[in-house]
């Protein structure tokens, strides 16, 4: 039992001293760009090439051309979209039955060019007016 007692009460010892040691430790502020650009990338470039691939379908090419939006152009766009507005698109883009509501998803490209045309970031529309 003494033995026992001997053991703890040096194991405390060691750990109540080990405790008080000052460890050095570093801190800085940490912006949200630096942890979220690495993820961003790779999700970005994934979801920019699953657009473009249902870009190039031709049914949707065909559509597009009905609504009155070259191809190309809705490429470009795709290209100036920022990280997040084409995850968005590929969630659309995603969710859409196979060979189903081509409709929909045209429509949300047709809406984000339009914001992009209205907002001065592009002209695609003769109909809309930068607000820049």
């Amino acid at each position: 039992m003494k033995s026992i007692k001997k053991f703890v009460s040096s194991t405390l010892i060691v750990c109540i001293t080990a405790a008080g040691l000052p460890f050095s430790a570093q801190a800085r502020i940490v912006a949200t760009e630096e942890i979220a650009a690495p993820v961003a990338s790779l999700t970005g470039s994934v979801t920019r090439d699953k657009v473009n691939q249902f870009l190039v379908r031709d049914e949707v090419r065909q559509a597009m051309l009905g609504q009155g939006v070259t191809p190309q152009a809705a490429m470009d766009r795709v290209a100036a979209m920022s990280d997040a507005e084409v995850a968005q698109l590929a969630g659309r883009v995603d969710q859409a039955p196979a060979g189903g509501d081509v409709l929909g998803i045209l429509f949300t490209v047709f809406i984000v060019l339009l914001v992009t045309d209205i907002m001065g970031l592009t002209k695609v529309f003769p109909f809309t007016r930068s607000v820049r």
